[in-house]
């Protein structure tokens, strides 16, 4: 009795056990996938463009570059397709989702498995390339100030990507399609940069584009003594440029650690009524400090994660598999 009993319980991992081969099993596929490779490659090949730029024309020492730092948004788009894009619909498209599932798993553990995974991934990759990017930055701009900045910044480019990861798996696990998957968040990834660019162009409103993921609202960030300031309609503006996004959350998270009463004044270049020969008229819009700025990005990325997160989970949940 005593020896069965032993038995069953070796042959019963544990839950951990059986969560972390589910994860590894995924960071595995992730790596030998020559797209995500790729894309890596590209990365320092941007951040590399991006460092030699400004040697090549003289630009000034910048010592907060490396404090300051983001991948952008067009990165965040394509890590997050390369990295989950196959993570739920590619077990479909293979058939590996059955031989998974016999596993002593069950699909909860697969689906959390997969998304540590996609984390872990994440900042490890980040990590490597915020890691490079202050290292050109002491060497191209000069020695670099609040360095200790830089992992917030990271953290804050993790949770900008994971708006389109969780948007890129709920399209997966509806569709069992990985093309479909990455068209789908194609699709909304360029929709959104239209709103953008139509409602900062046209609307004297702008604020709804806080509430979609994207670049938001641009602005200048008003700091005392920092960036030289112009004076619009009585109201003192700095140099600085700010976007209140999702995109923006490393960018805006640094500068509220730094400067916690600063402000943005938001603004729009009225090309409509400007008259021939004369520069665009700035119209300055609204003020609101850069603390709101940062709890809305950080409310508006974690609500679209948390509901696009559950989507994928109840429709890989409920999903049928044909053997």
């Amino acid at each position: 009795m005593n020896a069965s009993t032993q038995t069953a319980n070796r042959a019963s991992p544990s839950w951990w056990t059986r969560f972390w081969a589910v994860v590894k099993y995924e960071m595995l596929w992730n790596i030998r996938k020559k797209k995500f490779i790729g894309l890596v490659i590209a990365a320092f090949a941007l951040v590399t463009v991006q460092l030699a730029l400004p040697a090549i024309f003289g630009v000034e020492q910048n010592p907060d570059f490396a404090a300051t730092f983001s991948a952008g948004n067009l990165l965040f788009f394509l890590f997050a397709i390369v990295t989950v894009m196959n993570s739920i619909s590619g077990e479909f498209e293979s058939g590996t989702i059955v031989p998974l599932l016999t596993k002593p798993v069950s699909r909860t553990m697969v689906f959390l498995g997969k998304l540590c995974a996609a984390f872990i991934i994440l900042m490890v990759t980040y990590a490597v390339l915020f890691t490079y990017s202050t290292i050109g930055g002491i060497i191209v701009y000069g020695p670099q100030e609040n360095l200790h900045m830089v992992p917030l910044a990271l953290i804050g480019n993790v949770i900008s990507t994971f708006i389109w990861i969780a948007i890129v798996l709920a399209a997966g696990a509806i569709s069992k399609n990985s093309l479909i998957a990455a068209l789908s968040a194609f699709s909304l990834f360029i929709a959104f940069g239209f709103a953008t660019a139509i409602v900062s162009t046209f609307s004297n409103q702008p604020e709804i584009l806080n509430y979609i993921p994207g670049s938001g609202v641009t602005g200048t960030l008003n700091v005392p003594s920092r960036g030289a300031n112009i004076t619009i309609q009585n109201i003192t503006l700095s140099s600085n440029s700010i976007s209140t996004g999702t995109d923006s959350i490393g960018y805006n998270l640094v500068n509220y650690a730094l400067y916690p009463s600063a402000t943005v004044n938001v603004t729009r270049m009225d090309v409509f009524s400007t008259k021939p020969g004369q520069p665009p008229q700035i119209r300055h819009l609204y003020t609101e400090p850069l603390s709101l700025v940062v709890a809305r990005s950080i409310a508006v990325a974690f609500a679209y994660i948390s509901v696009f997160l559950f989507v994928a989970w109840y429709a890989f949940k409920r999903a049928q598999i044909l053997e």
